[in-house]
């Protein structure tokens, strides 16, 4: 066993096969095999095969999945699993592609692990304007239906898995597992309150799973040739490979599945063909835009999750110059994998503008449950734009770093993060942008 090449592909290998989304196209590259072998294993040994995978979660928190499976009340009387698909951070875009050209192995996944997890009701939850990957998975649904891969006695197994596909209304937050749960509840769109977490306590009152589409997606890998073997493709605590969308200021931008050990670099220069136009990248957003960046300086750091949370390699966010944002725990923030988006911005990009876009995208998606985020986003969005407008105040990029550090942590979800350490991400980084924006105004810094 060894670290995956680049070479290994897993989940994009039916990339580009048009034949591959229909069921009878599957099946003759050994589609649903590894269910059959599935359903002859005990469910507790898939979870263990997974635990011992060393999967993380892709959506972005890069959380154990074995681990997430396990806090599952062993007395449960009945459990649900739920997929989401609600893909809408900035910069990502690989969901939709596994959705759109391998829909079967989302399906595979998804009945593989009901099983493990004793999961009868199950739910795909997908971004309502992916129109083309809604049609795409819906008829996978029914195809594997018509076959006898879902429904009542899968296989003659004795197993009843049933599998519904909900469209979304368009709502970033819904991304947030607890405030998808209340979604599909027929509620509104806000996460909730933790403890209960949803492996104890989630939909319809149940014990629920919910993991990326990617992260489904590998499991019929892990049960085909086990969790050592998946655990070795990638570094350290973290197995596989790994789905990125690069976009921004490249020559190739593009959703590559790659070596979890390839640095931003490599990946840059070699993988996406170097920045346009013989330029130079400034900062690259590693992993969506709810992650602070990295400097050109930074990029030989490797894209694992561990890795980006740790090197030494990265200077840690700042609340202001010389103060490290702690997240906790003595952990100074420096960066995540998030959801596997990289942006590329090239050494002409206006930072102070970017970040401004950056704010009122997630000024616009608070569900405005939390005050901290509600108007600490909205806050940030006026003074980031009149900073970039050149029309700044004294003291504005102070005013900027005590107003993310007032959100960060103190919201019930993730998004008023996503919204603080971004900011402070580029006001630690890219001060002297913010500066001269702020001379430009006719303000000192």
């Amino acid at each position: 066993m060894a670290l995956a090449d680049r070479n290994t592909k897993l989940v994009s290998a039916k990339f580009g096969n048009e034949d591959a989304k229909t069921l009878a196209g599957y099946e003759k590259l050994g589609g649903y095999q590894m269910l059959r072998k599935a359903l002859a294993m005990r469910p507790e040994d898939i979870a263990n095969e997974v635990k011992a995978s060393n999967l993380r979660g892709r959506g972005g928190a890069g959380f154990a999945t074995g681990v997430k499976w396990g806090f599952v009340p062993k007395d449960a009387k009945e459990v649900h699993l739920v997929c989401n698909a609600d893909e809408s951070e900035p910069g990502t875009c690989k969901d939709r592609e596994l959705i759109y050209w391998d829909p079967h192995l989302l399906v595979e996944g998804m009945v593989i692990s009901a099983f493990a997890l004793k999961a009868k009701h199950n739910y795909i939850y997908i971004r309502g304007e992916m129109m083309r990957e809604y049609a795409v998975i819906a008829k996978a649904v029914e195809e594997a239906y018509a076959r006898g891969y879902l429904g009542k006695n899968i296989l003659g197994s004795g197993f009843e898995c049933h599998l519904t596909v909900h469209r979304g209304a368009g709502a970033y937050i819904c991304g947030e597992e607890t405030a998808l749960l209340n979604s599909l509840e027929g509620l509104r769109g806000q996460p909730r309150l933790k403890p209960p977490f949803p492996a104890i306590k989630g939909l319809f009152g149940n014990p629920t799973i919910v993991n990326n589409v990617e992260t489904l997606m590998n499991v019929p890998f892990i049960v085909d040739k086990g969790g050592a073997w998946f655990a070795a493709l990638g570094p350290g605590r973290s197995g596989g490979t790994r789905m990125l969308c690069v976009s921004g200021h490249v020559n190739k931008p593009g959703v590559y599945e790659l070596p979890i050990g390839i640095t931003f670099r490599e990946l840059i220069d070699e993988v996406c063909g170097g920045v346009w136009k013989g330029r130079k990248a400034k900062a690259v957003i590693p992993g969506g835009t709810s992650m602070p960046p990295l400097t050109y300086d930074e990029l030989d750091v490797p894209i694992e999750f561990d890795a980006l949370m740790t090197d030494e390699r990265i200077k840690p966010v700042e609340i202001a110059p010389g103060v490290p944002f702690d997240m906790g725990g003595g952990r100074q923030l420096r960066s995540m994998a998030g959801s596997g988006g990289v942006v590329v911005m090239d050494d002409h990009t206006d930072i102070p503008k970017a970040v401004w876009r950056i704010m009122k995208f997630y000024a616009h998606e608070s569900c405005g449950q939390c005050t901290p985020c509600r108007e600490g986003t909205g806050w940030m969005t006026k003074v980031a734009k009149r900073v970039a407008d050149a029309q700044g105040k004294p003291g504005d990029l102070e005013l900027l770093a005590s107003i993310a550090h007032g959100i960060a942590g103190n919201t019930i979800c993730a998004l008023g993060d996503a919204a603080a350490w971004p900011m402070l991400g580029f006001l630690t980084k890219f001060r002297p942008d913010f500066e001269a924006a702020l001379a430009a105004s006719g303000a000192a810094a």
